[in-house]
Parts: C-alpha cells; structure tokens; sequence
C-alpha cells in the first residue's frame, strides 16, 4: 500500500514537473523571439528568418529607442504615476482594511458589501470622464491615478491578513495605553511587510501597464506615459506619419519590428527588475493574506 502511494505521489510529481516546464517555455519563448528580433538587422527580420537567436547582431535599435527624448518623457511619467499611484493605494488600502478587519465595528458587513459591489459595477466612462473634466484633472497624472488609486482586491487582502495576526498583540498595545494609529503604524505594520509588498508589486505593475486610462484622459503628448508611447512607436514604425516620425536616415538599417520590440523591452526592464527584490514576500503575503475571507 505504501510502495503505491509513493509511486503514485512520484507520479504525481513527475507530471507537476512537466507541466511547470512547458509553462515555462510557453512564457520564455515568445520572449527569446522578441528580444533575438529586436537585436537583429533588417535582412533577416523582414525574411522572417529570425527565430530564438539574433542574426546579424546588433544594438542599433536600442539606440534609437534610447536616443528618442519622447521615450525618456513617457518614462518619467510612467515611473511617476506608478510610485505615487502605489504608495497612495497602500496607504488607502490599509487605513480602510485595518477598520473593516474588525469585527466590532458597527455595519461592517454592509461595508464590506459595498466594497465589494464596486468589483463588479462602476458608473461608467463617461461619467467618469465627465468627473475627471469638472475637476480639471485632464491631461495630469491623477487622471490616470485616481481612478484605480484603491483597488478592492488589495484592499481586501490586506483586510484578511490583518484578520490573520493575533488578537493578543492588539490587546497587550491597549493594556499599555497605545491608541489605534499606534497600534496600526508601529505595530500591526511591521508584522505585515509580506502583505504591503505583495499589494505594491501589484499596484506597481497595474499603475505601470495602465493603457486604458492614459490614453482616454491624457492627449498631451509632453504627458504621454511609456504604454501611450509604445502605441505610438508600434503604430509609426508600421507607417512613419504623426509626431513621431521615423526618419529613414536615422533608421538605418533598422527593421520596424526592430524598433517595436526593443521599445516593449525597454518598457519591461522596470517592473523585472522590481519583481526579485518583492519576490521573496509574494507568496507569504498572497497565502497569509486569503486564509479568511
């Protein structure tokens, strides 16, 4: 009996294995050809003849990605939005998850309801855009903040993880005289760095690859966040007209798929290099944070 749960365990296993590694190269593949394409010369990029490694190599697209001063622009923008739109989302995050984690508090059920309601409908665009307009906020990077400044699902991860810590730190705090906001600030926050990082690395990389709102509140091109501009660089190099001309003499030898790819490369290197450092508090805060609901 023993000798067939082990091999079945084995088993089971085995196939856990395979599955994660063609996962895996589901995802790495696209990638090795986007970025072989973007390190390519035009010849074998318009052949098609470019698969998982550069064919005649060379960092002329990147260059001229780099040396673009409306790339340097959307990319400042961008990492504005995506750092003050995350900090102010957990921020308003966990001051409203910290009340609601409470089961003393009056109508919290209700509220709770109400938050959740808000997962699954919305006012719509056009009031939403008629808001942003009244409030003068067009064409300014709280158009695009705002909006999903506080995201339910974060809010309500935060919520249960709070949930999860012990009542008897709380209890001990106000045995002491300590008051909620320093219960909540010098406390209840340091024992939940997973939680706060998770939530982060989502807000960062939801503020970061926001398209949507950017390109519906924002028409100054001086304001124009990096996703808007990818658009832009996709669009121009398939037919060079508009703002952002690409001129065939600073072009070269570059094919348009060149110049595509290595700007969706450039744009990822941010939140890739953010993800190692928040890593080791994903899982811990993901799991911690959806034992109760």
């Amino acid at each position: 009996m023993n000798k067939l749960a082990a091999r079945s365990d084995r088993i089971v296993t085995a196939f856990a294995y395979l599955l994660l590694i063609v996962s895996a190269l589901l995802v790495a593949l696209p990638f090795l050809n986007l970025l072989s394409i973007s390190l390519s010369s035009a010849n074998p990029v318009v052949s098609g003849d470019v698969g998982l490694w550069p064919k005649q190599l060379q960092w002329d697209a990147y260059r001229y990605v780099i040396k673009a001063g409306a790339f340097y622009s959307s990319l400042r923008i961008s990492i504005a939005i995506t750092l003050v739109g995350s900090l102010l989302g957990i921020v308003l995050s966990v001051m409203a998850a910290y009340p609601l984690s409470k089961p003393q508090l009056p109508g919290r059920k209700g509220l709770v309801l109400l938050y959740v309601f808000t997962m699954m409908f919305s006012g719509g665009i056009v009031p939403q855009y008629l808001l942003m307009n009244s409030l003068h906020l067009l064409n300014t990077i709280w158009a695009v903040i705002l909006p999903s400044v506080t995201a339910v699902f974060n809010l309500l991860i935060v919520k249960n993880y709070f949930e999860s810590l012990p009542e008897e730190i709380e209890e001990a705090a106000k045995i002491d005289g300590a008051s909620p906001l320093f219960i909540l600030f010098r406390i209840m926050l340091p024992l939940s760095a997973p939680v706060i990082a998770t939530i982060f690395l989502f807000y960062a990389v939801g503020f970061w690859n926001d398209y949507f709102n950017a390109r519906l509140y924002i028409t100054d091109q001086h304001m124009m966040p990096l996703q808007v501009y990818l658009r832009t660089v996709i669009f121009e190099a398939q037919d060079p007209s508009g703002n952002f001309k690409l001129d065939s003499t600073n072009v070269g030898s570059l094919a348009p798929q060149s110049i595509i790819n290595a700007t969706v490369i450039l744009s990822m290197l941010p939140m890739v290099a953010l993800y190692p450092f928040l890593q080791k508090f994903f899982l811990r805060g993901m799991v911690i944070g959806s034992v109760k609901g």
